[in-house]
Protein backbone atom coordinates (compact mmCIF):
# COMPACT_ATOMS: atom_id res chain seq x y z
CA UNK A 1 0.00 0.00 0.00
CA UNK A 2 1.08 3.34 -0.76
CA UNK A 3 1.58 6.14 1.68
CA UNK A 4 -0.80 8.49 -0.59
CA UNK A 5 -3.51 5.58 0.36
CA UNK A 6 -3.45 6.02 4.18
CA UNK A 7 -1.99 9.29 4.32
CA UNK A 8 -3.32 12.21 2.67
CA UNK A 9 -1.53 14.48 1.36
CA UNK A 10 -1.34 18.45 2.99
CA UNK A 11 -2.94 19.56 0.17
CA UNK A 12 -5.75 17.15 0.14
CA UNK A 13 -5.92 17.09 3.99
CA UNK A 14 -6.95 21.32 3.37
CA UNK A 15 -9.38 21.16 0.96
CA UNK A 16 -12.72 22.47 1.82
CA UNK A 17 -14.72 20.02 0.58
CA UNK A 18 -12.77 17.44 2.88
CA UNK A 19 -13.58 19.37 5.83
CA UNK A 20 -15.90 18.39 8.41
CA UNK A 21 -16.34 21.81 10.27
CA UNK A 22 -17.12 23.07 6.45
CA UNK A 23 -19.86 20.38 5.97
CA UNK A 24 -21.47 21.35 9.33
CA UNK A 25 -21.65 25.11 9.17
CA UNK A 26 -22.97 24.77 5.67
CA UNK A 27 -25.54 22.01 6.82
CA UNK A 28 -26.48 24.31 9.66
CA UNK A 29 -26.56 27.31 7.34
CA UNK A 30 -29.01 25.33 5.31
CA UNK A 31 -31.04 24.11 7.98
CA UNK A 32 -31.19 27.81 9.72
CA UNK A 33 -32.61 29.06 6.29
CA UNK A 34 -35.33 26.18 6.57
CA UNK A 35 -36.39 27.11 9.69
CA UNK A 36 -36.17 30.83 9.45
CA UNK A 37 -38.69 30.14 6.81
CA UNK A 38 -41.24 27.82 8.81
CA UNK A 39 -40.85 30.40 11.85
CA UNK A 40 -41.72 33.33 9.81
CA UNK A 41 -45.27 33.03 10.24
CA UNK A 42 -45.19 32.32 14.19
CA UNK A 43 -42.88 35.62 14.69
CA UNK A 44 -39.92 33.96 16.31
CA UNK A 45 -36.67 33.73 14.76
CA UNK A 46 -34.22 30.08 15.41
CA UNK A 47 -32.45 31.30 18.66
CA UNK A 48 -36.38 31.65 20.10
CA UNK A 49 -37.64 29.03 19.08
CA UNK A 50 -35.24 26.68 20.51
CA UNK A 51 -35.70 28.85 24.15
CA UNK A 52 -39.54 27.83 23.93
CA UNK A 53 -38.60 24.06 23.13
CA UNK A 54 -36.73 24.06 26.15
CA UNK A 55 -39.78 25.58 28.04
CA UNK A 56 -42.53 23.79 26.07
CA UNK A 57 -40.66 20.84 27.47
CA UNK A 58 -40.31 21.94 31.34
CA UNK A 59 -41.86 25.13 32.08
CA UNK A 60 -40.35 27.09 35.12
CA UNK A 61 -36.29 27.27 33.93
CA UNK A 62 -33.58 29.29 35.51
CA UNK A 63 -31.89 31.36 33.12
CA UNK A 64 -28.66 29.27 33.72
CA UNK A 65 -30.88 26.12 33.31
CA UNK A 66 -32.01 27.08 29.48
CA UNK A 67 -28.05 27.74 28.86
CA UNK A 68 -26.59 24.61 29.95
CA UNK A 69 -29.74 22.87 27.53
CA UNK A 70 -28.34 25.19 24.37
CA UNK A 71 -25.25 25.43 25.38
CA UNK A 72 -24.95 29.03 25.52
CA UNK A 73 -23.48 31.33 28.55
CA UNK A 74 -25.91 33.66 29.93
CA UNK A 75 -24.56 36.87 28.40
CA UNK A 76 -25.99 35.27 24.73
CA UNK A 77 -28.87 34.43 26.40
CA UNK A 78 -29.87 37.08 28.52
CA UNK A 79 -30.61 39.47 25.76
CA UNK A 80 -32.86 36.70 24.02
CA UNK A 81 -34.94 36.00 26.75
CA UNK A 82 -35.53 39.61 27.33
CA UNK A 83 -36.66 40.31 23.83
CA UNK A 84 -38.47 37.28 24.35
CA UNK A 85 -40.18 38.85 27.53
CA UNK A 86 -40.58 42.33 25.93
CA UNK A 87 -42.19 40.39 22.84
CA UNK A 88 -44.88 38.60 25.78
CA UNK A 89 -43.81 34.83 25.44
CA UNK A 90 -42.26 34.78 28.55
CA UNK A 91 -41.87 36.28 32.33
CA UNK A 92 -38.56 36.23 34.56
CA UNK A 93 -38.46 36.92 37.72
CA UNK A 94 -35.18 36.69 40.33
CA UNK A 95 -35.71 34.58 43.24
CA UNK A 96 -36.40 35.70 46.47
CA UNK A 97 -34.38 33.33 48.29
CA UNK A 98 -31.63 33.67 46.17
CA UNK A 99 -31.53 37.01 43.70
CA UNK A 100 -28.83 35.63 41.84
CA UNK A 101 -30.85 33.38 40.39
CA UNK A 102 -33.53 34.68 37.60
CA UNK A 103 -36.58 32.21 36.92
CA UNK A 104 -37.99 32.06 33.20
CA UNK A 105 -41.59 30.62 32.63
CA UNK A 106 -43.68 30.70 29.80
CA UNK A 107 -46.59 33.31 29.43
CA UNK A 108 -49.84 32.19 27.56
CA UNK A 109 -49.12 33.57 24.44
CA UNK A 110 -45.78 31.75 24.46
CA UNK A 111 -47.63 28.48 25.71
CA UNK A 112 -50.37 29.58 22.85
CA UNK A 113 -47.25 29.31 20.50
CA UNK A 114 -46.70 25.52 20.93
CA UNK A 115 -49.80 25.05 18.87
CA UNK A 116 -48.63 26.55 15.95
CA UNK A 117 -44.89 25.29 15.54
CA UNK A 118 -46.36 21.44 16.37
CA UNK A 119 -46.09 20.91 12.64
CA UNK A 120 -42.31 22.21 12.27
CA UNK A 121 -40.84 19.08 13.56
CA UNK A 122 -42.20 17.07 10.64
CA UNK A 123 -41.82 19.90 8.00
CA UNK A 124 -37.79 19.47 8.63
CA UNK A 125 -38.03 16.54 8.80
CA UNK A 126 -39.95 16.60 4.66
CA UNK A 127 -36.80 19.16 3.99
CA UNK A 128 -34.64 16.92 4.68
CA UNK A 129 -35.13 13.83 2.59
CA UNK A 130 -34.37 11.37 5.07
CA UNK A 131 -36.06 8.87 6.90
CA UNK A 132 -37.12 9.27 10.19
CA UNK A 133 -34.40 6.25 11.66
CA UNK A 134 -31.89 8.24 9.83
CA UNK A 135 -32.81 11.19 11.13
CA UNK A 136 -32.12 9.41 14.61
CA UNK A 137 -29.10 7.96 13.29
CA UNK A 138 -27.86 11.27 12.29
CA UNK A 139 -28.90 13.13 15.23
CA UNK A 140 -27.14 10.50 18.11
CA UNK A 141 -23.92 10.62 15.77
CA UNK A 142 -23.86 14.38 15.60
CA UNK A 143 -24.48 14.54 19.70
CA UNK A 144 -21.89 11.88 19.70
CA UNK A 145 -19.47 14.33 18.08
CA UNK A 146 -20.55 17.33 20.20
CA UNK A 147 -20.19 15.41 23.83
CA UNK A 148 -16.51 14.35 22.47
CA UNK A 149 -15.63 17.69 21.31
CA UNK A 150 -16.77 18.79 24.50
CA UNK A 151 -14.89 17.01 26.66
Amino acid sequence: METKDCCPSADELLRLDQQLCFALYSASLAMNKVYRDSLKPLGITYPQYLVLLVLWEQDQRSVSDIGDKLYLDSATLTPLLKRMEAAGWLERQRLASDERVVMVRLSEAGKALRSQAERIPLQLACRSGLQLDEIAHLRQALCGLRDQLLQ
